[in-house]
C-alpha cells in the first residue's frame, strides 16, 4: 500500500511538470532526468501555468496530508521563496465529505451506544468537511441542545503515517542532495508538521484545549467559545455546543448585518495578543474557515487542534524584542538574546545588532500602518539562524498564527495599525511583569508555595544545622587523618634517608 501511494505521487510530481525544480540544480538534474525519461507515457499537464502554481494544484491533488503541509510551508518565508509562498497560502482544507451512514457507525461505535439514544436528530449530510475530520449537526436527546458532532475520517491515521514517512525521505533527498539542503533543515520542518497534523488527531487533547479557552475568555465579551461536552467525547468523535455564525471571510454578509469591520479588526489583534501576553495560550489555527462572527460582532472560535504554549520567559522575550524592534534598538534586541540565553554568550553584541539592523531597516521605512509583526519574526529568525541560535518551536508557531491574524485583521480592515492595537497590551503585560506591581503580583504567585514552607522552616533550619555540624566533625576527622598520614610520612621519608646513608657508607 505504501509503495502504491509512493508511485502515486511521483506520477502525480512528474504531471505537473515539478521535476522541473530538480533540473534547476546540477547535483539534482540527473535525477530529474531519469524520471521524466522513465515516465515518458504520462503526459504533463498545465504547462502554461507558473511552477508555484503547478505546485499548489499538485497538493490539492495529493490530498489532505500533502494540502496542510503545503499551508504549513507557506507561512516559512524564511526557507521557500515568496512566489511558492503565495501560492500555497491559498490552499484550502475543502475536502469531499465522506458518506453519512459511515459518520453515524463511527459515532456508534465510538461512543458505543446507537445514534436513536444520543440524539433526537442527526444530520447525515456534512455541514463542514476538512482534512482531518468532518461536522455534522444534531439535537441532544437528554437536553434538547443543538450541538456539533465532529467526527474523525475513517482511516486517516494509517494515511497520514504513510504520507509522512513520503516527505520524510523527500526532506532526506532535499538534505542530501541541494547545495543549501542543510542550512533549509528539510528534515526538521518535515518532523515540526508530524507534531502538528498528530496534534489535530488528539480529540481528547482538542477538547481540553478549547475547555481551556473558554475559561479563559469567560469574561470577554469580544469572543465566544462553544461548550465542549465531555460526556460525549471519544477519540474520534468531539461534541461541542453548535455556533450559528457568518464566516469573518464573508465581507458582504457581515456589512448586511451591520457589524463594524474596524471594530471588528482591532478585536481580533486585541483577543489574540491577550492570548499569548497575558494567558501565555493561543489558539494556533486561526485562519478564516475556524473564525465566525455573531450578529452581535463577537468572534467564534472554532477548531482548537492546535494551540501555543508559551512560558513567562518566552513572553518577556517576545515582548522586550517587539517593543525594541519597534524602537529600532537593535542593540537591546541583541543583549535580549544573549542574555536569556537563545544566543551563545561569545556573541558579539555589535554583529549581531548590526544583523538585525540591515535586515529590519528596509522594513522600517514603511508606515507603522502596513508593518508585519509576522514579517519581522521572519526576519529575526533569519538573523538567529545565521548565529547558530535555535528557533525554539513555539515561537515558529506562534510566527505562523501572527501571518494569519495579520492577514485576518486586514481582509477586514485593510488600513489597520497592528502597532496601535498591541502596544498597549504589550505595555500593560511589561508593567505587570516589571517594577512594584510585577514584584507584588510574583509575591501573590509564592503565596501558596510559602504557607506550606514556612511553618516548616524551624525545622528545616535544625536539620541544616545538623548537617553542618556533621560535616564539621567529618571534616574534623579527615584533617586528623591527612596530618597522621603526614607524620607517618615524615617518619618514613626520614627511615629511607637513614638506609640509603647506611648503604652508602657499606658501598664505600
Amino acid at each position: 500500500m505504501r509503495f502504491l501511494r509512493l508511485f502515486k505521487i511521483i506520477f502525480t510530481l512528474h504531471r505537473y511538470g515539478l521535476y522541473k525544480i530538480l533540473k534547476e540544480y546540477h547535483k539534482t538534474s540527473w535525477f530529474a532526468s531519469i524520471i521524466e525519461t522513465s515516465l515518458f507515457f504520462i503526459p504533463t499537464k498545465y504547462k502554461d501555468k507558473s511552477l508555484p502554481q503547478r505546485t499548489k494544484m499538485a497538493f490539492e491533488e495529493l490530498g489532505p496530508v500533502f494540502v496542510k503541509f503545503g499551508q504549513l510551508l507557506s507561512t516559512r518565508q524564511d526557507l521557500i521563496p515568496a512566489d511558492y509562498v503565495i501560492e500555497l497560502s491559498k490552499l484550502q482544507s475543502q475536502v469531499k465529505p465522506f458518506p453519512g451512514h459511515i459518520a453515524k457507525q463511527i459515532v456508534e461505535t465510538s461512543l458505543k451506544t446507537k445514534i436513536e439514544d444520543i440524539f433526537s436528530y442527526f444530520s447525515e449530510e456534512a455541514t463542514a468537511s476538512a482534512s482531518i475530520a468532518q461536522v455534522h449537526k444534531a439535537i441532544l436527546k437528554s437536553n434538547n441542545l443543538t450541538v456539533a458532532v465532529k467526527i474523525l475520517r475513517p482511516n486517516i491515521a494509517s494515511v497520514i503515517k504513510n504520507d509522512v514517512n513520503v516527505l520524510k525521505l523527500a526532506a532526506w533527498f532535499v538534505e542530501k542532495a541541494f547545495r543549501d539542503g542543510k542550512r533549509l533543515r528539510p528534515q526538521e520542518v518535515v518532523e515540526e508538521f508530524k507534531k502538528i497534523i498528530t496534534a489535530e488527531l488528539d480529540f481528547p487533547q482538542e477538547a481540553a484545549n478549547g475547555n481551556e479557552l473558554k475559561r479563559l475568555h469567560k469574561k470577554d465579551t469580544n469572543i465566544i467559545i462553544p461548550q465542549v461536552y465531555f460526556d460525549y467525547c471519544t477519540n474520534e468523535v468531539i461534541i461541542l455546543e453548535w455556533m450559528d455564525g457568518t464566516p469573518i471571510s464573508d465581507l458582504e454578509a457581515l456589512r448586511k448585518k451591520g457589524i463594524d469591520l474596524e471594530r471588528l479588526s482591532h478585536n481580533g489583534i486585541s483577543i489574540f495578543y491577550t492570548q499569548v501576553f497575558h494567558y501565555g495560550f493561543f489558539h494556533a489555527d486561526m485562519h478564516p474557515g475556524n473564525i465566525l462572527c455573531d450578529d452581535y460582532g463577537r468572534y467564534i472560535g472554532l477548531d482548537f487542534g492546535i494551540v501555543g504554549c508559551l512560558s513567562e520567559e518566552d513572553k518577556r522575550y517576545l515582548a522586550i524584542n517587539i517593543l525594541a524592534f519597534f524602537n529600532r534598538d537593535y542593540k537591546k534586541v541583541a543583549l535580549t538574546h544573549i542574555e536569556s540565553g537563545w544566543a551563545p554568550k561569545n556573541t558579539s553584541v555589535e554583529e549581531l545588532e548590526n544583523s538585525i539592523r540591515a535586515v529590519c531597516e528596509p522594513i522600517f521605512n514603511k508606515p507603522l500602518s502596513q508593518i508585519s509583526f509576522g514579517q519581522v519574526l521572519i526576519k529575526l529568525f533569519q538573523v538567529s539562524r545565521r548565529f547558530g541560535i535555535v528557533v525554539q518551536p513555539q515561537l515558529v508557531l506562534l510566527q505562523k498564527t501572527i501571518i494569519n491574524v495579520e492577514g485576518l485583521g486586514r481582509i477586514l480592515n485593510p488600513n489597520l495599525d497592528l502597532w496601535v492595537t498591541a502596544k498597549p497590551i504589550l505595555e500593560k503585560w511589561m508593567k505587570q511583569q516589571m517594577g512594584w506591581r510585577g514584584l507584588i503580583n510574583n509575591l501573590k504567585d509564592e503565596i501558596p508555595y510559602l504557607s506550606y514552607t514556612l511553618p516548616k522552616m524551624p525545622r528545616m533550619l535544625a536539620n541544616s544545622l545538623i548537617s553542618a555540624e556533621e560535616i564539621k566533625e567529618q571534616s574534623s576527622i579527615y584533617i586528623k587523618l591527612i596530618k597522621s598520614y603526614k607524620r607517618q610520612n615524615r617518619f618514613l621519608i626520614v627511615i629511607i634517608i637513614a638506609i640509603a646513608i647506611a648503604f652508602w657508607y657499606k658501598l664505600n
